[in-house]
């Protein structure tokens, strides 16, 4: 489950169904009641039904659970770093999803059929009907930047469910929500659309979400949020929760959203993102004040990716964005979410305030990287290795590198500039040093550069191994780095490998 506010928030699992059109009961206009009878003679658009029954026996044959059956092979026991012995374990996640075309497309979320460990691989998906039939998936495409992905089994003549226009959606509609909490098969909640376009504060292209009090939990990810026509205006993906349970506050990516990219993966297309290159905070009360602006209007660059879009466009740290393609830049409407769903290659204004100053820049807007490499962009020396571990994930100890006890990642100029070295250095930088390795010993630490091992330069994570796997080779047991750190001339220091 995915948990947003740094508290317990959750990615979820869930479900979908046939089509349907709900009988919609009349209504009685607010510009005809008196004060005193407004709020009694006014009901919900959509009706509100004495029973969800038989909207929910159309709609749940299409939901169904998915379940993946994953290796996860650890090359340590113990800490990451104790070398003790190799062990392969075997792990299962649950999800939801829902059936999008009679002949077997399903959606659901990216983190429903991704590995749910370090080094763990997914071996097998499995998609459950209501009826218990099983069948095995084929992952036909993923998007982990919005959390979806489609799915294909080998089936005809199923109950489907079709995507409605979540932009129609206002506070106080009735939904319903579908999916398999728990493992406990399909289950239905109901509730009222709390928010719409929410900003949780987790950041990212697609942090605009539905919220609603409908109770959705553990294994309700992937499953859909119907409106009261029976179309799929939401996708329950994440839960605010200080205990891991529903408190009533869930999240679901909005159909607008999440249509056109299903579409795109059915089709087996790329999605293409825009991105500027730029890190940026809300221009919160205080903020606002210390520059005499309006608070929530803009957001505060906070510093310029070098040679990005924004770098070229002459954006600097420190300059206030308060349109972006002449679109207002608010808490609900973000410069991520703007740029990002802005094509590679346009080019947009940029209103900004610098000094007091108004300005406009233009930019062409580049296209996005991978998750992977934004989290290389940013590198903090000071920060603890146990955050930095959490963070850089795809760099973690693989292969003979593991006998150095340090993880590295290639020095790029960002990184460069962050550590105080020259831009022009080559090198990887060390993320992480074991407390037990003779590195740690001999005074490595966090933020250094590795030039090269045993004489020959360095500059990716696979040179450096190969220098190792050499090195053992050749029967040494220590290996000679050339390390750089800010501020000291570069020196040589023999690590010992751990055989």
């Amino acid at each position: 489950m995915r948990y947003v506010y740094g508290l317990t928030a959750a990615l979820l699992l869930g479900s979908a169904a046939y089509a349907v059109t709900a009988p919609v009961v009349a209504q009685v206009s607010p510009a005809t009641a008196t004060p005193a009878d407004t709020a009694s003679a006014i009901v919900p658009r959509a009706g509100a039904p004495a029973s969800f029954a038989d909207l929910t026996a159309q709609l749940q044959p299409a939901v169904v659970n998915i379940s993946t059956m994953q290796r996860v092979d650890n090359p340590y026991a113990g800490t990451p770093y104790e070398r003790i012995a190799p062990s392969r374990q075997r792990g299962q996640s649950l999800g939801s999803g829902f059936v999008i075309s009679a002949d077997g497309y399903i959606v659901t979320n990216n983190h429903v059929v991704s590995p749910g460990a370090q080094g763990a691989v997914v071996e097998s998906i499995t998609v459950t009907m209501p009826d218990r039939k099983e069948y095995t998936a084929r992952l036909v495409g993923r998007d982990p930047e919005s959390d979806l992905a489609v799915l294909k089994i080998n089936a005809s003549n199923l109950h489907f469910v079709r995507f409605g226009d979540s932009r129609g959606s206002r506070v106080g509609d009735w939904v319903l929500a579908i999916g398999n909490p728990f493992g406990l098969g399909g289950t239905v909640t109901s509730g009222i659309v709390s928010a719409v376009a929410r900003n949780t504060g987790i950041g990212g292209a697609y942090d605009r979400y539905i919220q609603t009090d409908a109770s959705i939990n553990r294994g309700n990810s992937g499953g859909p949020m119907f409106n009261m026509s029976g179309q799929v205006i939401g996708i329950n993906s994440a839960i605010f929760s200080p205990t891991g349970g529903s408190v009533g506050i869930g999240f679901a990516i909005p159909s607008e959203v999440a249509q056109p990219i299903v579409d795109r993966l059915m089709k087996g297309q790329t999605i293409s993102r825009g991105y500027l290159g730029v890190e940026i905070a809300q221009l919160d009360e205080d903020m606002a004040s210390a520059m005499g602006l309006a608070k929530n209007s803009g957001e505060f660059v906070q510093r310029v990716i070098a040679d990005g879009a924004a770098d070229k466009a002459g954006l600097q740290g420190g300059d206030v964005v308060l349109k972006v393609n002449n679109q207002h830049v608010t808490p609900d409407n973000t410069l991520s979410y703007i740029v990002a769903n802005t094509a590679p290659g346009t080019r947009i204004p940029l209103e900004i305030v610098r000094n007091g100053r108004p300005m406009t820049l233009t930019a062409t807007v580049a296209q996005r990287p991978s998750a992977e490499e934004i989290i290389g962009q940013r590198f903090d020396p000071d920060a603890d290795q146990s955050d930095d571990q959490a963070q850089s994930a795809p760099n973690r100890l693989q292969g003979d590198i593991a006998s150095l006890g340090l993880q590295v990642q290639p020095l790029t100029a960002d990184i460069a500039r962050q550590i105080g070295v020259d831009t022009t250095t080559r090198g990887v930088v060390i993320a992480n040093v074991a407390l037990s390795s003779d590195a740690k010993a001999k005074g490595l630490q966090r933020g250094d550069v590795i030039l090269s091992a045993n004489r020959q330069a360095v500059t990716t994570n696979a040179e450096l191994t190969a220098a190792v796997t050499q090195a053992k080779r050749e029967g040494r047991t220590a290996i000679l780095l050339q390390v750089l750190r800010r501020g000291i001339r570069p020196i040589f220091v023999p690590v010992r490998l751990d055989n």
